[in-house]
């Protein structure tokens, strides 16, 4: 009988991906997402396939799934500035009353549960690169605090749900990724930079340039992520690409790769931008044997393929097509 996963934020872009790799490897795939931020679009390909079905709900309220269930992945969060600033309650809502839920039904079911954490926990890291030790360096009360402290307490709630109650956790703290169905104007720089490289707009870098990125590609992403679920690994572990490139350097690299004349803009920093990634991913090394496979040369064409693609419409204003027969409620 094949295993059946829940996965939250399944219209999302790692929840789409995620899903598809679920659906390969012959789970019956459970998608749950609000839409908040998930785009059905995403999922499209999936809403007729018979080992998937979607429920449009908010996990922030008790979650109920019917017969057995094996794993959780709870990817339901906004994960990009522009969304956590514009909405900073549910951000926190879901990091801390979502997790809540989740951990109960994972306790309910006898699941095994994987949380998306993030490089964020690390804060502006006063160490580098940033090992899973490292305990961070956040700014609670400045305005992207809403998210670095929900994904902080969805770490606390699971380790606790852990020890307390033995349900099988697993924490992945995932880094900067990237891939086709990014949002064009979710504010993260991969898909800000090539949004404004296709319409013909400046590169807007914030700071002088200096601050440091690693981009993971999302197959890889997706891999390790896989590989942490099924192992017997309770503790943090970093999935990310240690590949490090100054904001500067990447978007001379966009410029290129897009074979623009725009060029590149100074804006003031934003308060608390880190100014500085890297994952130290020994330990996703050692435990799972994976590390990243795709070059950010090889991965950045992929995706800029995946935003050229685009239509006009789609370029300057998002489209949302109606799916209403395939959700239920």
């Amino acid at each position: 009988m094949a295993k059946r996963i829940l996965i939250t934020g399944a219209a999302g872009f790692l929840g789409s991906h995620l899903s598809d790799r679920f659906i390969k490897e012959g789970f019956e795939v459970i998608g749950m997402d609000n839409l908040i931020t998930g785009d059905m679009k995403n999922i499209a390909h999936l809403l007729n396939h018979q080992n998937f079905e979607f429920f449009n709900y908010d996990v922030t309220q008790f979650v109920h799934v019917r017969g057995e269930l094996d794993y959780i992945l709870h990817f339901a969060s906004p994960a990009s500035p522009i969304d956590y600033l514009k909405i900073p309650i549910q951000t926190l809502k879901v990091g801390s009353l979502g997790i809540w839920h989740l951990l109960g039904l994972a306790k309910e079911k006898n699941a095994r549960i994987l949380i998306a954490s993030t490089s964020e926990v690390y804060g502006d890291p006063l160490v580098h690169p940033q090992t899973e030790d490292y305990y961070g360096n956040v700014n609670t009360i400045c305005p992207r605090g809403v998210y670095d402290e929900a994904k902080r307490f969805q770490e606390s709630m699971t380790m606790a749900y852990h020890r307390f109650h033995g349900v099988d956790t697993r924490i992945a703290r995932i880094f900067n990724t990237y891939g086709p169905r990014m949002r064009l104007n979710d504010g993260r720089v991969i898909p800000a930079f090539i949004g404004q490289a296709l319409r013909g707009q400046d590169l807007t870098v914030f700071g002088d340039g200096s601050q440091t990125r690693s981009f993971c590609y999302v197959d890889d992403q997706v891999e390790g992520i896989y590989r942490l679920l099924l192992s017997d690994y309770t503790d943090p572990v970093n999935i990310g690409n240690p590949d490090e490139i100054t904001i500067k350097d990447f978007a001379e690299e966009i410029i290129k790769l897009t074979n623009t004349t725009q060029k590149i803009i100074y804006e003031p920093l934003p308060a608390d931008d880190p100014m500085q990634r890297q994952p130290d991913i020994t330990r996703a090394k050692e435990i799972l044997g994976w590390e990243p496979k795709v070059s950010r040369q090889e991965g950045m064409k992929i995706t800029y393929e995946y935003f050229k693609g685009l239509t006009e419409e789609e370029l300057f204003k998002s489209e949302h097509k109606d799916f209403s027969r395939h959700i239920k409620r």
